[in-house]
């Protein structure tokens, strides 16, 4: 799933740089911000639509992983399987959306603060890291592959902000579930965690858009 995002991503950023390329000469930078917000506004939508998605995910790819079993491991021979007729139409039986039910039991207090502002952070990084980039190149225009190029280095110290903090934290909790030594609430907590401070974080990008173009725009600077 991280690497089918990961080639929307790439897929979507030569559209995204068109943008700074077709601005008009007057007021490129609040024409091209507008744009770009808008955009950011997108992935809030899009994040939601996960959200609403997610019992559907959660139970296709449950099923998925046995197939895969089935299949000795082999990614190829699992999606000539799923996408037949057959498969396409069970796992059209298997559309849910959330239930107030699944917030039984849950409590503001258990859910893991740092981690929720840290993931949340995350996110809204991972949100503007291409978009301030490009912006960054209208206001330092003789420094704008510098600050174009600069977008992999805003990304690199995310994924690494989430290797370090929020990957671990997370995967513990998965396996002392499974392992049968840890609590079910536990990890239930955490996944409202996850997809609550995902979305917030969509948000915070709108404040952090502006000012990381800024930054960026800066740090090309020192390397120019």
């Amino acid at each position: 799933m991280v690497m089918i995002s990961r080639l929307a991503n790439m897929m979507q950023q030569p559209f995204t740089g068109s943008l700074i390329d077709t601005a008009p000469n007057n007021n490129a930078l609040e024409f091209v911000a507008a744009q770009f917000r808008f955009l950011i506004g997108a992935s809030t939508v899009g994040t939601i639509f996960g959200i609403l998605l997610l019992p559907t995910f959660i139970a296709l790819f449950s099923r998925a992983i046995i197939h895969l079993s089935d299949e000795k491991g082999s990614v190829p021979s699992l999606f000539k399987k799923l996408f037949s007729l057959q498969y396409i139409r069970r796992g059209l039986t298997h559309f849910s959306l959330p239930k107030f039910s699944y917030l039984r039991d849950t409590k503001i207090k258990d859910i893991p603060i740092r981690l929720f502002l840290v993931n949340m952070i995350i996110t809204a990084i991972y949100t503007i890291g291409v978009l301030s980039a490009l912006y960054s190149a209208l206001l330092v225009p003789e420094r704008a592959t510098t600050a174009i190029m600069a977008s992999g280095l805003i990304n690199g110290m995310a994924t690494i902000l989430l290797v370090i903090f929020v990957d671990p934290k997370v995967s513990v909790v998965a396996d002392d579930v499974v392992n049968q030594r840890g609590s079910y609430q536990v990890l239930k907590n955490i996944s409202l965690m996850m997809v609550t401070s995902r979305l917030l974080g969509t948000l915070l990008a709108q404040l952090f858009f502006i000012p990381g173009a800024k930054y960026i725009a800066w740090f090309t600077q020192l390397i120019v």
